[in-house]
């Protein structure tokens, strides 16, 4: 079933063979010879491919997933383990840093624990990163402003985003198809019989959607964030001759003129 599997997974991912191969590091002309039989992957790769669509070596293997994911392989996998690291002196969790530029590759190795073991790692001295497993996620965008790009956000890690999650909680997303997002999320009920979430943005020039909870990976519940952008002045205080606006003042001057654009255009 390799073969079959791996070309109807690709395909319902809607990846081409050289994106499907520039993601797990291989060439593309082996990745076509794996769709075509003409190669067998090892086990390191065939590793790789479960883990790249979220299922058990096992069912990668032996089911015909042609026709999409059963819920029989959904549900056979049971709960996830989390990769971890911890302090060699005490036996303490670390908290790893998934920097921007490791962020493409943790999609892939987020399960794996000589990935995990790669990353930078660090500790806090703050009650909130106490209680359960943390990780520290550099953010991208505009879309969760005042936090501005380039924050570092430290989150807890949630076992079952579909019930622990609660409703507006900032969270840090990790999801096949979304990638690694920084978002509030909602419950948003049930759609052809899947869990539903909601995902909104601070900044209201980016607009809510949802995505099926059993697509999600990793939920890590926002506790703190470092960030070298302080914020602006208060309203009212000096602000020096020809400071630049804050990202949120230049949102709201967008929004504005926008407005004045559509009401002139109703005119």
């Amino acid at each position: 079933m390799i073969a079959q599997n791996l070309k109807a997974l690709r395909r319902q991912r809607n990846l081409t063979q050289a994106q499907f191969a520039e993601a797990l590091g291989l060439k593309r002309s082996l990745v076509g010879a794996y769709e075509e039989g003409r190669a067998e992957p090892k086990l390191s790769t065939l590793v790789a491919f479960a883990r790249f669509f979220d299922l058990t070596v096992d069912q990668f293997v032996t089911l015909d997933l042609s026709a999409g994911r059963p819920a029989a392989a959904a549900a056979s996998e049971g709960p996830r383990v989390l990769a971890i690291t911890v302090d060699r002196a005490d036996g303490d969790e670390n908290i790893e840093l998934v920097p921007l530029r490791a962020a493409a590759g943790y999609l892939n190795g987020h399960a794996d624990p000589e990935f995990v073991a790669e990353l930078p790692r660090f500790r806090l001295p703050l009650a909130a990163v106490r209680d359960g497993s943390h990780r520290a996620f550099e953010i991208s965008g505009d879309s969760m402003l005042p936090l501005q790009s380039g924050t570092v956000v430290v989150g807890r890690y949630l076992t079952d985003p579909a019930r622990d999650v609660r409703d507006g909680a900032p969270c840090v997303v990790v999801a096949g198809n979304e990638g690694i997002v920084f978002k509030r999320i909602y419950r948003a009920g049930k759609k052809n019989g899947q869990a539903q979430l909601e995902l909104r943005s601070d900044n209201p020039a980016y607009e809510p959607y949802t995505i099926p909870a059993a697509d999600v990976r990793e939920l890590w519940e926002a506790r703190a964030y470092l960030s070298t952008a302080f914020p602006p002045a208060p309203e009212g205080a000096e602000t020096p001759a020809g400071a630049a606006l804050s990202p949120v003042e230049m949102t709201a001057i967008l929004r504005d003129l926008q407005r004045e654009m559509r009401a002139l255009k109703a005119k």
